[in-house]
């Protein structure tokens, strides 16, 4: 069993966990994720390490509230404990040549940029992070990116919060503007990470993308994560889950991603529904 330390809400949709894991935490980097379980009835889903703390022992998740699973997860409570938490899992993030990056995350995927930006901070990287949200009301770590950033760039869809605009934007006016990035980290929706991939691309700007493909085993046994980057099939859990935007198929990735939710909201909606019941009977 692994303790939950800490929690916050972060937005009305997204939860962090701080976990006890002393030996996930032990071996943790940025870029590497973990699998949980709930319960011994619960789905195996994978997350992003968002950080960890090699002397606490812990290992921060960051995640949002969107079926079952994670809806269960974000009821559980400081000093609960979940059934598991296995990782860390697939390969870390590789800096190596890298002096000056631009870090971009949209929505929920600004959880896993954040340590890729912590980590290059550390290394002496000059980095520039560009976050995406749809309005200021579900912005998250904005004080911690800026503290692991030379230059913080927040964008909103609706310009309630920062500048109006994408993240391509941004990035676009960045580059035209003459920062010579050795590399562009991107995570978030499938189709944002697509369209920063085409961004960078006339650039010939190397550009790094963490993939989250429907997952069971997350040791590559099940095939369920596999993905086409550069016309090979590649497995995210083991082979990733950076690979080259450039390279990968998103359209591909999106239509996968999407055949099981029609059973997933069915799921969630079931659930709920008689949690509610229950609440309702206890209160009567």
């Amino acid at each position: 069993m692994f303790r939950i330390v800490n929690k916050k809400e972060l937005n009305s949709a997204v939860t962090l966990l701080e976990i006890e894991a002393p030996f996930v935490a032990k071996k943790a980097q940025a870029g590497q994720f973990i699998i949980f379980r709930v319960d011994e009835f619960s789905e195996r889903v994978p997350l992003t390490i968002a950080d960890y703390d090699r002397e606490k022992g812990t290992v921060t998740i960051i995640f949002q509230k969107v079926g079952l699973s994670t809806n269960l997860l974000a009821a559980k409570e400081v000093g609960e404990s979940i059934r598991d938490f296995v990782g860390p899992l697939g390969i870390a993030t590789e800096y190596e040549g890298i002096k000056k990056v631009a870090v971009v995350g949209g929505g929920v995927g600004c959880a896993i940029a954040y340590p890729q930006a912590k980590a290059l901070h550390k290394l002496g990287a000059q980095v520039d992070v560009i976050a995406g949200f749809r309005n200021k009301d579900i912005v998250i770590l904005e004080d911690e990116m800026k503290a692991v950033s030379d230059n913080y760039y927040l964008m909103t869809d609706d310009g309630t919060a920062g500048e109006k605009g994408f993240v391509t934007d941004k990035l676009k006016e960045l580059i035209e503007a003459g920062n010579q990035y050795d590399a562009v980290i991107a995570i978030g929706p499938i189709p944002m990470m697509k369209f920063v991939s085409l961004t960078t691309k006339p650039y010939g700007i190397k550009t790094i993308v963490s993939l989250n493909p429907i997952m069971i085993d997350g040791t590559g046994m099940c095939g369920c994560c596999r993905v086409t980057v550069g016309g090979e099939t590649r497995f995210a859990c083991v082979d990733g889950p950076d690979f080259d935007g450039h390279l990968v198929d998103f359209d591909e990735l999106m239509n996968r991603n999407s055949i099981y939710k029609e059973q997933e909201a069915q799921m969630k909606e079931s659930h709920v529904c008689r949690m509610e019941k229950l609440a309702h009977d206890l209160i009567q």
